[in-house]
């Protein structure tokens, strides 16, 4: 009874296949997040490693998404940048617990142009875009009243008018090889579907859960 009962919940559920193109089910899956995920809905695990293959994973936020790529930001200084420096390849991964969706994205990465880096630079606030200058993001932080102290020094020079995208701070791209999409199902039986890049098409197989 219970193998019978296993067996018709996963035959009746609707999935989503293995034929459909991997960036047309991530905006179908990121426009849901958006709508139904209460915070964040674009906040990714951002997986890097360094020269001796050593790993270390940080939330940051998709600024930007396309055929192309995914893009984040951060200080050209941070540990995140240095280790892509050093080792252009990362991993990333949405998780909505809401949706009970997850989705793994890995490939290599490259620099957006400093115009794109402009451009997004001059939509965020004006308190985040002093903070960007006056943060030296990774580097020890000697007490909260010397960053204070940065963040007044940097308001008082950018406070008014337009503030200028520190050379310091700038994007990534990365350039899927592989994406995992992840979907629930009852028991563990969990839903999950590999696309790989095949020169310029994509391969697509089911994974045991």
């Amino acid at each position: 009874m219970i193998a019978q009962y296993i067996c018709e919940i996963l035959i009746n559920r609707e999935g989503y296949g293995v034929s459909k193109d991997p960036f047309t089910i991530f905006d179908d899956w990121f426009a849901l997040a958006v709508e139904k995920e209460p915070n964040d809905p674009n906040a990714m695990a951002l997986a890097t490693a360094d020269a001796r293959g050593y790993p270390s994973a940080r939330m940051v936020l998709l600024k930007g998404h396309d055929r192309e790529g995914f893009v984040f930001y951060t200080n050209l200084g941070s540990r995140k940048a240095r280790e892509l420096a050093e080792n252009p390849r990362a991993a990333i991964l949405f998780h909505w617990k809401s949706l009970k969706r997850q989705i793994r994205i890995a490939g290599e990465v490259e620099s957006v142009s400093a115009a794109e880096a402009d451009a997004y630079f001059s939509t965020r606030p004006k308190a985040s875009q002093i903070g960007a200058w006056a943060s030296i993001q990774s580097q020890p932080l000697e007490s909260r009243f010397a960053l204070e102290q940065r963040i007044a020094t940097f308001t008082a020079k950018y406070g008014v008018g337009e503030t200028p995208r520190p050379a310091f701070w700038s994007g990534f791209r990365l350039r899927p090889d592989s994406f995992e999409f992840w979907e629930d199902r009852p028991f563990r039986l969990h839903d999950r579907i590999v696309h790989e890049r095949d020169g310029s098409s994509w391969s697509a197989r089911r994974l045991y859960p």
